[in-house]
């Protein structure tokens, strides 16, 4: 096991604590024995590890995906600042501001993406 991967369960195991004391407290407060509302407090972090792998597993079967899918976010904020915001600065008097900042944004954005590949 590495460093990073220890210190990163043991950060985990951390907060697990007060997550438990939050599920267990207010449940001994209304009346639940001790032993049952400590055993819910175990059982809502037991869902982390099973998650934990669930994730990794989406991780690995999405990766193909993520560039599309990262294509098509920078599209659609694109489009929204195209199909919104600058017909709303037109309104406003700053058309050609928005479209000029917009072209600039574009070019930084291409720029930065081909020279850090």
């Amino acid at each position: 096991m590495s460093v990073s991967s220890r210190n990163l369960a043991i950060g985990i195991g951390i907060q697990n604590f007060p997550e438990g004391l939050a599920v267990s407290l207010p449940l001994r407060g209304s009346g639940m024995s001790t032993c049952r509302s400590f055993w819910y407090g175990q059982l809502s972090g037991m869902v982390e590890p099973l998650a934990g792998l669930l994730g990794a597993v989406a991780v690995v079967l999405a990766e193909p995906l993520l560039p599309y899918a990262l294509a098509f976010a920078a599209g659609a904020m694109v489009y929204v600042v195209v199909d919104d915001i600058i017909p709303e600065a037109q309104l406003s008097g700053n058309g050609k501001l928005a479209s000029w900042t917009s072209i600039l944004g574009f070019v930084v954005m291409m720029s930065l993406d081909v020279g850090l590949g």
